[in-house]
């Protein structure tokens, strides 16, 4: 089922649960389908189809904020489920009842093809910043099995929220978050030690997760810094500029002047966040 036809189910089973059973917490029934789109089951659809429409003049509520990770971009690697927070922010003439969030990853809400995440809680932690306006906590889950690298870039926030009147407001597009593929460096200096005035040869190399195959791979073409950082000091000074191999394998030499660390540091992109290994440390004598 299509994502928006789910977030539909969901905000109507909220609706009734806001009108008619206040203490009773709506269930969203989430599951993954086999082809990586988010399904809901026929009950949470009867109930939506069942709720009441006398109300759709009203005023509805509105977003008016959504921060996942708390502005930071998400990363995820090759083995472990990683999970991040969603915070969204609702407001409404008569306050909010409760707000259900995910997040997606497509070309349109309505495309078939397009992949989301639901928040994991059956009902989101809310509290109220005054009486017309309200923040639910949540948390998203995404786990690297369910992921393809096209999957890393942009992620749209969405959510359903319902208000104290049961009022329901929608929007596949509050805000944006960026989901990245874990990256690692390594950096090796040697000869070790080595006579100073002397070639020292520096190899590295810059892997990120690869999710079709479940491995990481090497990250080619990618401009990556070359830094020294002398004994008794605490600051890496760029050496030089070096592109990672169409394996991903970083390899250049410099003369060897004083003792210190040597490293390797990649700045990121949309799609890899940022890292640095850490120093290699060589002996000049």
């Amino acid at each position: 089922m299509r994502i928006r036809a789910t977030v539909a189910a969901v905000s109507g089973a909220l609706a009734l649960s806001a009108l008619v059973v206040p203490a009773a917490q709506a269930d969203d029934g989430r599951t993954w389908s086999n082809d990586h789109k988010l399904s809901m089951p026929k009950a949470g659809a009867e109930r939506f189809a069942g709720s009441s429409s006398s109300a759709a003049a009203e005023e509805l509520p509105v977003f008016t904020k959504a921060v996942v990770n708390g502005g930071k971009p998400v990363v995820v690697g090759t083995k472990s489920k990683q999970r991040y927070s969603l915070a969204i922010t609702a407001t409404h003439p008569s306050g909010v009842y409760d707000i259900f969030g995910y997040v997606w990853n497509g070309a349109s809400i309505d495309d078939p093809n397009s992949y989301g995440i639901l928040q994991d809680e059956e009902n989101a932690v809310c509290a109220e910043d005054n009486a017309t306006t309200t923040t639910c906590r949540m948390t998203v889950t995404f786990d690297p099995a369910e992921l393809y690298n096209t999957n890393a870039g942009t992620w749209k926030v969405g959510a359903a929220v319902v208000s104290r009147d049961g009022q329901i407001g929608e929007s596949d597009y509050i805000s944006k978050t960026y989901l990245q593929r874990f990256s690692k460096l390594t950096v090796n200096a040697g000869p070790e030690p080595v006579a100073k005035g002397k070639a020292l040869t520096v190899t590295g190399a810059l892997t990120r997760a690869n999710w079709n195959t479940g491995t990481y791979l090497g990250y080619t073409q990618q401009p990556v810094k070359l830094q020294f950082r002398k004994v008794g000091t605490s600051t890496y000074t760029t050496v030089k500029t070096v592109t990672s191999s169409s394996t991903g394998s970083l390899k250049t030499s410099v003369t060897a002047s004083a003792d210190g660390y040597w490293r390797y540091s990649f700045a990121g992109t949309s799609t890899t966040p940022a890292v640095s290994a850490a120093g290699d440390y060589v002996d000049v004598r």
